[in-house]
């Protein structure tokens, strides 16, 4: 064995097995697989019933060629001299498929031969103890092997990974001596893009979170990724997570990393399933979809293709999965072991089984996190740590159900309806109440454990509303393990079911404060950038996204001037839902005018679908000459390009969209393709029984309950939709902030610095044009 003092590649041996031992199709009909927590609880229980003297956790690590392979080996008994790998599972054991059963041992073994190295042993007792969450039972497969054979086996897989290694050496120091010679791709940085750059290049430093607002059309994409990678070489990283909240986000950022050319740097993006799947309509396995039939036969040459490319953006990863014939999904999954930029969505580092927050922990990388767009955040986590049941939905599911589940369905249905029966005969529609019901829970319980052991038999035993509901139990179960003061359990009560006297009842935990769940994950990465052209006020930000104490603050000056955006505040109309009927037609007007008085493409903004219709209808009836073109409820992406599509240089007209979707903000429509806005509405939450019991909460945790469920998010996303307007130093532009609430102290305080506000009514703003 030839072995340096100093080896310049480490790899744990859980990635150097998964490399050199997978094998044979993709498989995925073997889950789900416990949870995080349920795997760690799994281990503990195992290892509590392990005599006095046994070893726990025991680091391992050895040199080999230019390899450091290290790893923590789960349990060592002296007394029998006995190795043990603890892998925790759902279901029957005897249906777990071969390839995984095969990578396991790799990695035993790889644990058993640097067990020997460590302890000086001439051979050793391999176990692999398989433990079922359900029953709590242990099934020990055991092999004996000599030291010397379980060198050969550390050697070959080593020898295997070696050349590969060696490549990623050579592509990690030129990318390294790359970005060290980086340069601003720019004659000069935007005004106020240089102190942005330069807090986060301190935060890498420093290894720090760093809360940065900074206006809308500075440049904060390239901003944020610029010192990140002048940080990489002298921080060590080994990985740059971009994570955005929407796809236009996703693409901003691969635009910006071609505008840097940092070559060889790789960059991949991760896209959904359902987007990027070849066969939506077949099951993860060889026996159904071509593409996981020997998928890990086909993946190390797909995988040395793919990173041929610099940049492996959706379509150039469906390119060469298309070549090698295999699933562009998961070689997506594989080349974020192996890229140094990964572009996600939020879910990716955040959600509850992020699978990026996995890879940097299994692999111990250092990772630095930007966050896009951060003020989507909020409201994306409370998604991630949310769960709901359906009780239409499940009785609908009962009866395609398999007959064996009847009796454990009927459990979960006697405890649902007497939850719904005893609301009922309060009258009260909506409760909250202290905690997730036990009864239920238990129930629920029973139903995942016999129905995670049928699919284990019988992959394709459910139908698709079947398996629906048992992922919709798994991820309430597990949100239910989680449940505290940061939370909601209500029941919501529907129309009638089957029997006149039985109303549904939908369940819903509900997450109000995600910082329980986001800060270990903020406090996980090296360094964090979260900006945002809104994170106004900073307290509301770290109170509900889990800040950490050292965290710091910066607020980029606008490079914009109050002479470039004329501001006005309509005082004498108001948006409250008793008011907008007679709204209506004053809004329209309004437009109407600002549009006579200077003609060219404008937004306007409203607060729900239904109020977007009557203001266009209203527009198009009273002022028919006014090009119109509207959002649509659940559109997709080509139609929305088809909208901005219509904001043309020097064009004319007026695009409706709702406050808060998916025009609100990341557009970008410079100069002349958008002059104005029109906002009428403040944004708020809608006033009902759901929000109220958010605003109780929120005011129980921060003391300023209104103002954290209805005011910070209502006005932050009023100022998203004024930042389509001015994008450049050149840009002209109006804004109309429709509602008399504009005018208030408390409002305006949240608006940017920057804005020079003057307050109108509507006839003074309508007395010329119309």
């Amino acid at each position: 064995m030839h072995t340096v003092s100093e080896p310049a590649y480490t790899v744990a041996v859980r990635a150097l097995c998964e490399f050199t031992a997978k094998q044979g199709d993709l498989d995925l009909r073997f889950t789900p697989t416990p949870s995080a927590q349920e795997g760690v609880a799994g281990h503990v229980t195992v290892m509590g019933r392990r005599p006095a003297g046994y070893l726990k956790e025991i680091s391992l690590s050895e040199e080999h060629g230019p390899l450091r392979v290290r790893g923590r080996a789960d349990g060592y008994d002296p007394a029998l001299n006995r190795l043990e790998e603890i892998k925790t599972y759902r279901g029957r054991l005897d249906c777990m498929p071969q390839n995984h059963r095969h990578l396991h041992w790799a990695q035993a073994r790889v644990y058993g031969h640097l067990m020997c190295r460590k302890l000086g042993l001439a051979g050793i007792e391999i176990a692999l103890v398989y433990f079922d969450i359900a029953d709590q039972t242990e099934s020990v497969l055991v092999e004996t092997h000599t030291a010397s054979a379980l060198a050969a086996h550390f050697e070959d897989h080593c020898e295997r990974f070696i050349a590969w290694a060696r490549q990623e050496l050579k592509h990690g120091a030129a990318r390294d001596a790359a970005l060290a010679a980086l340069a601003f791709p720019h004659a000069d940085f935007r005004p106020g893009q240089r102190a942005l750059a330069e807090a986060v290049y301190r935060s890498a430093v420093s290894g720090r979170c760093l809360a940065a607002q900074a206006p809308t059309g500075i440049g904060k994409t390239v901003g944020t990724l610029f010192p990140l990678l002048k940080a990489w070489p002298g921080q060590r990283l080994d990985r740059i997570f971009f994570l955005t909240a929407k796809s236009a986000g996703r693409q901003l950022a691969l635009d910006a990393l071609t505008t840097l050319a940092a070559q060889p740097l790789r960059v991949v993006e991760l896209v959904a399933r359902d987007k990027a799947c070849e066969y939506p309509d077949r099951a993860c396995h060889g026996e159904s979809c071509p593409l996981a039939r020997g998928f890990y036969d086909r993946l190390p040459a797909a995988r040395a293709a793919a990173l041929e490319r610099a940049q492996l953006d959706r379509a150039s990863i469906a390119d060469v999965a298309r070549a090698h014939e295999v699933c562009p999904y998961y070689l997506s999954q594989e080349l974020s072991r192996w890229s140094d930029v990964i572009v996600g969505d939020y879910n990716y580092y955040f959600d509850s089984s992020a699978m990026l927050f996995a890879l940097a922990e299994a692999n111990r990388w250092r990772v630095a996190v930007l966050v896009d767009e951060a003020h989507n955040l909020v409201e994306r986590a409370r998604g991630m740590y949310s769960a709901t049941l359906d009780q239409a939905a499940f009785d609908a599911m009962r009866r395609g159900a398999p007959p064996s589940l009847r009796r454990t369905l009927g459990r979960v249905a006697r405890s649902w309806n007497d939850m719904a029966r005893e609301q009922d005969e309060t009258g009260a529609e909506y409760m909250t109440y202290p905690e997730p019901p036990a009864r239920l829970l238990t129930a629920l319980g029973q139903a995942v454990s016999q129905m995670t052991e049928m699919l284990g038999e019988q992959p394709d035993v459910f139908t698709p509303e079947t398996l629906r509901f048992y992922f919709d139990a798994v991820h309430f179960t597990r949100i239910a393990e989680r449940f505290g003061s940061h939370s909601i359990f209500d029941i919501t009560l529907g129309g009638a079911g089957s029997s006149v006297k039985k109303r549904r009842a939908a369940l819903c935990l509900r997450n109000v404060v995600p910082a329980p769940h986001l800060a270990p994950r903020l406090a996980r990465a090296h360094s964090v950038a979260l900006f945002s052209a809104t994170l106004t006020p900073a307290h509301f930000y770290a109170d509900t996204l889990g800040l950490p104490e050292s965290s710091v603050r910066i607020d980029v000056e606008s490079p914009f001037s109050a002479e470039q955006l004329d501001v006005r505040a309509i005082a004498d109309v108001s948006t409250r839902y008793r008011d907008r009927e007679g709204s209506v037609a004053r809004i329209a007007d309004l437009i109407a005018a600002q549009f006579f008085r200077a003609e060219g493409n404008y937004l306007s903004f409203s607060s729900s679908f239904e109020y977007l219709e009557q203001v266009a209808a209203a527009l198009a009836a009273r002022h028919p000459s006014i090009p119109c073109w509207q959002q649509s409820r659940a559109m997709s992406e080509a139609a929305q390009r088809e909208f901005l599509a219509r904001f043309v240089p020097d064009g004319r007209g007026v695009g409706f969209a709702v406050l808060g979707g998916a025009f609100g903000e990341a557009v970008d429509l410079p100069g002349t393709r958008l002059i104005g806005a029109f906002v009428a509405t403040l944004g708020l939450p809608p006033l009902n029984p759901v929000n109220q019991q958010m605003k109780a909460c929120m005011h129980e945790a921060f003391g300023e309950g209104y103002a954290y469920a209805y005011l910070f998010p209502g006005v932050q996303k009023v100022v998203q939709a004024a930042g389509r307007v001015i994008r450049g130093p050149l840009d002209r532009g109006v804004l109309y902030l429709i509602d008399d609430r504009f005018t208030r102290a408390e409002v305006r305080r949240l608006l940017p610095a920057w804005w020079r506000i003057k307050v109108l009514r509507q006839r003074d703003s309508s007395s010329a044009g119309v």
